[in-house]
């Protein structure tokens, strides 16, 4: 950030709906936006005022690292925003500041270790596997979304919560309700209560002291409020972000291979080439967009210049990660799709303190499930005319919402 100069001149505060985008078309407001500047103004379709939006990639990422933009703020002020109400529970980490955030994140990091993600793996593989075979005995044509990228996920983020599968059907619907605005706020608030009294119920229920429990977000949860490390109300926020966030991973994977069956020459090359695999999910991860508009706001504790732009203190801010992910001063061509990309320091997870807690658990279940895709269905391909393939509406985080297939 340019600390040395400053501009008063404020631009104009530019309206940006809440577009129902097909597949994976880049959002053009977005776009207009980084065309005007790397630092624009905004109002979304809820909340109050108007927002600062950053779209610059060294921007965004010095801004996500600034202790002098707040994130604790931004639950006392009615910000412009996409969604239709808060999700934040009380104590919910992803609105808390260093240090409270950082003793949150403590809480539940072992889960999320490089040692905590490989424990799972097998597991995870082997729950996919099963999936697979399922599909495979019944033949073509199926929904992958409803039997692969739905269940999948689901699955491997309860087995790390610690919630029984009889309970699994109730998470995917409450998660589902809580990231739309499609069933009114009432319907999501409703179900963000349901999601938080389960969680509390859970963590309140006697721990058997098994290794595998106390590995579990709930067992560790359990463990932290034992030891008077956070409250109970901080545990339940944990533990619903955590689980929402989960469900991400089915509609970036349903993203991926969307992307794939529309490169066919991108899908053929993978088969032929299982070492670029790695590589191309960090692309496919750049160059997705994944969410609508923007996510989670700041507040500015202090004026502070960005790219000469004075944002005064009390203002609020918001970084789009897809406009980094598509700067062209960092990513050469950033509107193709390139498999041999060497440097690629996407933001797909955020940066700062607020990087995605669940990255390394985001990436394994999606070298899973592009493995299986590649491996296990050959000739794979859409079983309908692609413009006929159903995307989320009113959705917070993009996806197809059915991607029939046959192969």
């Amino acid at each position: 950030m340019d600390e040395t100069t400053t501009t008063e001149a404020l631009p104009p505060v530019r309206h940006w709906p809440a577009l129902d985008l097909f597949g994976v078309e880049f959002d053009p407001v977005l776009a207009e936006l980084m065309r005007e500047g790397p630092v624009t103004r905004i109002k979304l379709p809820n909340g109050d005022g108007w927002a600062w939006l950053v779209t610059r990639y060294d921007d965004v990422r010095a801004v996500t690292n600034d202790p002098r933009f707040s994130r604790k703020l931004v639950v006392e002020n009615d910000v412009t925003r996409l969604a239709p109400h808060f999700i934040p529970v009380d104590g919910a980490v992803g609105f808390e500041d260093p240090p409270d955030h950082t003793r949150l994140r403590r809480a539940v990091a072992p889960a999320f270790t490089t040692r905590g993600v490989e424990r799972l793996r097998e597991r995870a593989r082997r729950m996919l596997d099963e999936l697979v075979e399922e599909v495979l005995a019944d033949g073509p044509p199926a929904d992958f979304t409803e039997r692969l990228l739905g269940p999948f996920p689901l699955a491997v983020v309860c087995e790390l919560m610690g919630v029984p599968s009889i309970d699994r059907p109730r998470m995917h619907e409450w998660t589902n309700l809580i990231l739309s605005s499609a069933h009114g706020v009432e319907r999501s608030q409703r179900a963000k209560e349901d999601m938080c009294a389960y969680f509390a119920d859970l963590l309140s229920q006697p721990r058997d002291g098994d290794g595998d429990d106390d590995e579990s977000v709930v067992g560790l949860l359990g463990t932290a409020v034992a030891n008077g490390e956070i409250t109970a109300s901080e545990a339940v926020g944990l533990a619903l972000l955590i689980q929402i966030g989960g469900e991400a991973v089915t509609n970036n994977c349903g993203n991926m291979l969307f992307v794939l069956l529309t490169h066919p020459e991108h899908m053929a090359r993978l088969r032929a080439e299982p070492d670029v695999r790695p590589r191309a999910i960090d692309e496919l991860l750049r160059y997705i967009p994944h969410r609508s508009a923007v996510g989670l706001s700041r507040i500015a504790l202090e004026d502070v210049t960005v790219a000469g732009v004075r944002i005064r203190a009390g203002e609020p801010v918001y970084v789009s990660y897809l406009a980094a992910n598509r700067d062209p001063h960092v990513f050469p061509a950033p509107e193709s799709l390139d498999f041999d990309r060497s440097h690629n320091p996407h933001v797909a997870f955020g940066y700062g303190p607020h990087f995605c807690v669940g990255a390394m658990l985001a990436r394994m279940e999606s070298e899973l499930l592009v493995d299986a895709f590649l491996d296990r269905f050959p000739g794979l391909r859409f079983a309908v005319p692609v413009e006929e393939v159903r995307f989320r509406r009113g959705a917070l985080i993009r996806g197809p919402e059915s991607l029939p297939v046959t192969w």
